[in-house]
């Protein structure tokens, strides 16, 4: 061999050996989230923005699974009551079905959701059924839950048959857990 293939050969084998020495195996530090299904039971209280409902008052499940960390899909449904002040019509009972998608936005506590679904109307002879969508903030824990909502029912009638189209803000603290 010629010295200079010699040199060619030392200092391929001293560079591999440098690469080696500083070679190792990646280490995950991430850990998988753990997605599944979640179910909350939730109270709610709300004020009706159209006459002749005033006050709304309700109580819901809903039914959660993580797509991620961040992300969810949502099955949401209950009873609710739109009341009349006195004497001005009858109250409004109806189940609300609704489907939707929540994403967390900061700290993996506080979120945005966006519901859509239907309201079966299921007192004082009106069996309508509405058009409803809800637009959500909230804060959640491991346990707690604590948002505020907007929902529009489309199809519920206002004061006198007045035209179509009531909404309520509303309120719902709800205790979850894993299943």
């Amino acid at each position: 061999m010629k010295p200079t293939q010699k040199i060619k050969i030392l200092f391929v084998f001293a560079v591999s050996t440098l690469f080696a020495s500083h070679a190792q195996a990646q280490e995950t530090t991430t850990t998988n989230y753990d997605q599944g299904f979640r179910l909350g039971i939730g109270l709610n209280a709300g004020y009706a923005t159209n006459d002749p409902y005033k006050l709304a008052l309700g109580a819901d499940a809903r039914l959660q699974y993580d797509l991620s960390k961040r992300y969810s899909l949502t099955l949401t449904t209950g009873f609710s009551n739109l009341f009349v002040s006195e004497a001005d019509g009858n109250d409004l009972g109806f189940i609300p079905a609704k489907a939707g998608f929540k994403a967390f936005i900061w700290n993996d506590q506080f979120y945005v959701m966006g519901e859509a679904g239907a309201a079966f109307a299921v007192t004082n002879d009106y069996n309508q059924t509405s058009l409803l969508l809800a637009p959500t903030i909230g804060y959640a824990t491991k346990y707690i839950d604590l948002s505020v909502h907007y929902e529009h029912y489309s199809d519920f009638p206002k004061l006198n048959n007045n035209g179509k189209g009531v909404g309520q803000i509303g309120v719902r603290l709800a205790y979850g857990f894993k299943l």
